[in-house]
């Protein structure tokens, strides 16, 4: 077998082993983010919730009614 024909073969060898092992890490990392974007999607959900949660605690803190609830009482 002629030099050059072996050598450009182990070059076609290695560049095709490299392509292949990429294809592998991808095909292993599109797994991981199914799963990724799953989480992504609990926690915008919970963030939603979480918003809700504050407006309704701001809404109650800063209640006139409570306020002047809380006046009467310290005059109590």
């Amino acid at each position: 077998m002629d030099p050059l024909v072996m050598v450009v073969l182990i070059v076609a060898i290695s560049v095709g082993a490299g392509v292949y092992q990429t294809y592998l890490k991808t095909r292993a990392n599109s797994a991981a983010d199914e799963t990724t974007r799953a989480d992504v999607s609990a926690m915008r959900d919970e963030i939603g919730k979480l918003k809700e949660r504050v407006r309704v605690l701001e809404t109650i803190v800063t209640d006139k009614d409570r306020t002047l609830a809380e006046e009467i009482r310290k005059l109590a």
